[in-house]
C-alpha cells in the first residue's frame, strides 16, 4: 500500500506476542493480493483485465469492499467511484505512474460495474477499471482489527498509514486519543477525538499532488467531471464504526465540497470534519453527528 503500519495493544498476554505481527502481515498481504491495482497479479488486476461485460468470480473480501465502495457511491451521488481506475491513471496517479499533459476531463456515465453479491460475481463495462484506493486501506484497518479480536485482544489501536481504529482503552483506563491530522497550511485549532470503537479517515489535497503550467493539482479526481478537485476543500475527517466506511466517506465528501457535503453528512448521520481554504484564512465546517461528540 506504499506506507506503513502500526498496532498498538494494552496489557498484551505474553503467549500471544510472538504471534500478533505475523498475524497481522498475513492480514495486509492477503489485501494486498486482492485488492491492489499496482500488483499485476491480484485479484483487483485480474478483474480489470477481463473481457468487459463478463462475469468475474469474486473473493469474498474483495466483493464486500466492492460493495460498500458501491453503496458509497450510490449514497453520495457519484462523488465516489471505485470504477474510476483508468481516470486516475492517465492523471498520473495509478500504477502506470505515467502522464503526458493535462488529460481531458471526462465525465463517468460510461463507467458501470454490475454486481451480484450473492453469487461474488461482477462484470465491468469497457470505460470501467476498478481502483480501491480510496477504500482498501480503511478496509485493511478493519480487517487487522478483527484479527486481533479473533486472538482474543479486546484493547488497541490499529493504525494504517494514518487511518485509524480503536477499541477498548488503554492500561492507564483511558480511551484511545488522537488528534486530527492537520492540513499544512490551513491550520485549525487541533481537535482530539477518543476512538472508542470508532474509526477515524482523512482525505486531503495535500497528499499527492502535481503542478503544471502554474497550476496545482491534487491527486482526487471528480468522478462527475474527470477533473481534479478544485473547490478549496484542504481536508474531510470522518468518524465511523468502520474504517473502511469513513475512508470512502471522506474522499465522496471531499468531492461534494463545501456547498453539497454538509447536507449529504447531516443525511447519512455521518461525524464530518471539513477544513476549506479562502481567502480570509481556513474555515470549518462541522456536520451535527461531529459537533455532538465535542460536546
Amino acid at each position: 500500500m506504499g506506507t506503513t503500519w502500526s498496532v498498538r495493544i494494552a496489557a498484551l498476554p505474553e503467549r500471544l506476542a510472538p504471534a500478533i505481527a505475523p498475524a497481522v502481515q498475513t492480514v495486509l498481504d492477503r489485501v494486498i493480493a486482492q485488492m491492489s491495482q499496482w500488483e499485476p497479479g491480484s485479484d483487483l488486476s485480474r478483474f480489470n483485465r477481463a473481457t468487459p461485460g463478463s462475469g468475474i468470480s469474486l473473493p469474498a473480501e474483495f466483493a464486500h469492499v466492492l460493495g460498500a465502495a458501491l453503496d458509497v457511491a450510490a449514497r453520495s451521488g457519484g462523488a465516489f467511484d471505485p470504477a474510476m481506475g483508468a481516470l486516475a491513471d492517465q492523471w498520473g496517479f495509478g500504477p502506470s505512474g505515467r502522464r503526458v499533459g493535462i488529460p481531458p476531463a471526462v465525465p463517468g456515465g460510461e463507467r458501470r460495474i454490475d454486481f451480484e453479491p450473492l453469487l461474488l460475481r461482477a462484470r465491468r463495462s469497457a470505460a470501467a477499471a476498478l481502483d480501491f484506493s480510496g477504500i482498501a486501506k480503511g478496509y485493511a484497518v478493519d480487517a487487522v482489527a478483527a484479527a486481533l479480536r479473533a486472538h482474543g485482544l479486546d484493547d488497541f489501536l490499529v493504525e494504517i498509514g494514518g487511518e485509524l481504529s480503536g477499541h477498548g482503552i488503554k492500561p492507564d483506563g483511558q480511551p484511545w486519543w488522537v488528534d486530527l491530522e492537520q492540513a499544512p497550511g490551513a491550520a485549525v485549532a487541533p481537535i482530539r477525538v477518543a476512538l472508542h470503537g470508532l474509526a477515524i479517515a482523512t482525505s486531503g489535497d495535500y497528499r499527492r499532488h502535481f503542478e503544471e503550467g502554474g497550476r496545482r493539482y491534487a491527486h482526487t479526481l471528480d468522478p462527475r467531471s474527470g477533473a481534479p478537485l478544485d473547490n478549496g476543500v484542504a481536508s474531510v475527517t470522518v468518524l465511523h464504526a468502520e474504517c473502511m466506511r469513513a475512508d470512502a466517506w471522506a474522499t465522496a465528501l471531499s468531492v461534494l465540497g463545501p456547498e453539497a457535503a454538509p447536507a449529504v453528512a447531516a443525511r447519512e448521520g455521518l461525524a464530518m470534519h471539513m477544513v476549506v481554504r479562502a481567502a480570509e484564512g481556513p474555515r470549518e465546517i462541522l456536520s451535527p453527528a461531529f459537533a455532538a461528540m465535542l460536546g
